[in-house]
């Protein structure tokens, strides 16, 4: 099938291939499964990271340091991340090691055999991870806000498990794992690059068409009965810190891309955003504050986070609110939304540039869509977001009744 930007192929297992042609001589390879955090079950909590850690050290024909040197020692990089719904094996390469490259990851993917003596080493440096994360509150502060607001739901853990949890885990477990949960038709392979995509196939065939099919039979339990709630952490820091959000749409709402113009314009990057003017610019009263959307498959969540003098925390909570009212009560004019999508667009435009960005980009896209929008086609859709839409999603999400809140001092 051709999309003009992407080409798209499925293998007989179900496995689901996108490719984007550059003319660079860098090329960038990636294998998405849509298995995350959020599908450990209770004694598996840190499991899905620990895999992703683990998947380097050693197959069945390779001992870790052959699996670490044979895109490194090429000059490439070899790479990882797990988040709440996915986990993903990439690489960065000359485009002349393509071949050697999906070897690997198909290699490290379906022939691990995550070797006792490497995985008890690979807990102490998982474990040291967990101790930096404990050591930076304002890391640590949206792990334990999300566990408030989902309360309960496997989605509310954080993605690096406890050091308990850690030191339970073993080969029966990890197979186990990744039996129940590394499925065909949940894997999609990503790839950006110099390389005709006929040869691709043919490639990506040998290493991943071999593979037996496994198809995906239970569905993810949904969160509902969202409760807000406020708490307050008393810790031996230097300022303040606050997160304060609520629950927002998932990643198949009509309303996300207004969800996304709003965040934007709320506390985006950019250092015009409303809470980054209002709270630093013109009052000094915050180094850092930002706000955030994530989409999620059933749910989503939006944030706002600053680190504030304790002596301010009351003014900077009673600021955001002033600034969520703001969008609630008065809608945008004209100029200023026709500023904030060219804004926005423009930031989607810069991003494109980072081929390895757009590799984990329309891959993650292809896996959960089943497609790719041309970078035109979601202009358009931002185009179209009216005053009425931004204001729309901004009482439903903005309402200070729904507003849970977490705050460190």
């Amino acid at each position: 099938m051709v999309d003009t930007d992407y080409l798209t192929h499925t293998l007989h297992n179900g496995i689901r291939i996108i490719h984007q042609q550059t003319d660079s001589p860098v090329g960038h390879l990636g294998v998405l499964i849509n298995t995350g955090s959020r599908d450990e079950m209770e004694d598996e909590h840190g499991l899905a990271h620990f895999i992703e850690h683990s998947v380097f050290k050693g197959t069945k024909k390779r001992k870790s340091f052959h699996v670490l040197s044979r895109i490194e020692g090429v000059g490439g990089e070899l790479n990882a991340y797990t988040t709440k719904e996915e986990t993903v094996l990439y690489a960065t390469f000359l485009s002349e090691h393509y071949e050697r490259t999906a070897e690997l990851l198909s290699d490290i993917l379906f022939n691990s055999t995550y070797p006792e003596k490497e995985l008890n080493l690979e807990k102490e440096v998982v474990v040291e991870e967990i101790n930096s994360y404990y050591d930076s509150p304002s890391e640590l502060i949206f792990d334990e806000f999300e566990e408030q607001v989902f309360d309960g739901h496997p989605i509310a853990r954080n993605i690096l498990g406890t050091k308990e949890k850690l030191r339970s885990f073993n080969r029966d477990m990890i197979f186990n794992f990744i039996a129940n949960n590394y499925h065909t038709d949940q894997m999609v392979i990503s790839s950006v690059g110099n390389i005709d995509f006929t040869a691709l196939l043919k490639m990506l065939e040998k290493y991943f068409g071999e593979v037996e099919q496994s198809l995906r039979q239970l569905k993810r339990e949904q969160f509902v009965n969202y409760q807000p709630q406020s708490k307050t952490v008393i810790k031996d820091t230097f300022q303040a810190h606050c997160v304060m959000g609520n629950l927002a749409f998932d990643f198949k709402d009509p309303k996300r891309i207004a969800m996304v113009l709003l965040n934007n314009v709320l506390g985006g990057q950019a250092l015009n955003s409303r809470l980054n003017l209002a709270m630093r610019e013109r009052r000094g009263m915050a180094y850092n504050v930002e706000s955030a959307y994530t989409a999620y498959s059933d749910t989503g969540l939006f944030n706002v986070y600053f680190g504030t003098d304790k002596e301010n925390l009351n003014k900077a909570v009673a600021l955001v609110h002033k600034e969520f009212d703001l969008l609630r009560d008065k809608k945008m004019g004209a100029v200023q939304l026709s500023r904030a999508k060219k804004q926005l667009i423009g930031q989607i435009a810069i991003s494109t540039e980072s081929r390895e960005d757009m590799m984990l980009t329309i891959g993650k896209s292809f896996m959960l869509f089943d497609k790719v929008d041309p970078l035109r086609v979601i202009f358009k859709k931002i185009e179209a977001i009216s005053a009425e839409d931004i204001q729309e999603v901004a009482n439903i999400i903005l309402d200070k009744n729904q507003m849970s809140t977490l705050i460190y001092k």
